[in-house]
């Protein structure tokens, strides 16, 4: 584990009251504003129908997305994110974690793994008190990507061209050897046989 990184810890997830209130707040405001149309304008119009049922459908669609939250636990190793679910119990993946809100007693994570498929979770204080300040060290805590760092049989078999190459250089050891002076036994007796050519040119 590196150094710089946070401890193991293991988060549970489920629905998020804060969520439900933010969702609620919005549908109660969406409601508040067709009332208000409705009182100032007094139309019973099609226009007020159709603001009606959008209203109900939204509020459907909110409910639903809040029951339909991933549940399940957010589990740090030292190195790397892993989800576990009811769906997904082995947790092999790993997962980029990233914080797209912190409202200091909840955090609303963006988590991607490595086919870049990704989902958005709401983790709360109450849901492990004890546990929370370990969480938010991992999600802060800088850490290296695991799959950035090199393998020791990739670093060495990375470093098997230094050899090729220094086998690649006999040829040039095989090139000086051929280019050396003869020998002087050879030279001798090609400075002795000089002379009688000379005599035999030169009656």
């Amino acid at each position: 584990m590196n150094r710089h990184n946070a401890p193991p810890v293991v988060y549970p997830l489920g629905r998020s009251h804060l969520l439900g209130a933010l969702l609620l707040g919005l549908w109660m405001a969406g409601v508040g504003a067709v009332w208000l149309w409705w009182y100032a304008t007094r139309q019973q119009d099609w226009r007020m129908v159709l603001a009606i049922v959008t209203m109900l459908l939204a509020g459907a669609a909110a409910r639903t997305s809040w029951i339909r939250l991933p549940a399940g636990q957010l589990a740090w190793d030292g190195d790397v994110w892993r989800w576990e679910s009811a769906g997904y119990q082995a947790g092999i993946a790993e997962h980029e974690v990233s914080v797209i809100a912190d409202f200091q007693r909840s955090l609303l994570l963006r988590l991607e793994n490595q086919a870049h498929a990704s989902m958005w979770l709401w983790l709360e204080k109450s849901a492990m008190p004890e546990r929370w300040l370990d969480l938010r060290r991992a999600v802060y805590s800088p850490h290296k990507n695991p799959s950035a760092r090199l393998p020791d049989d990739a670093a060495s078999s990375a470093r098997l061209p230094d050899d090729a190459a220094s086998s690649a250089r006999l040829p040039d050891d095989a090139a000086s050897s051929a280019l050396s002076p003869l020998p002087s036994s050879m030279a001798a007796a090609s400075m002795t046989q000089s002379p009688v050519n000379i005599s035999r040119a030169n009656p």
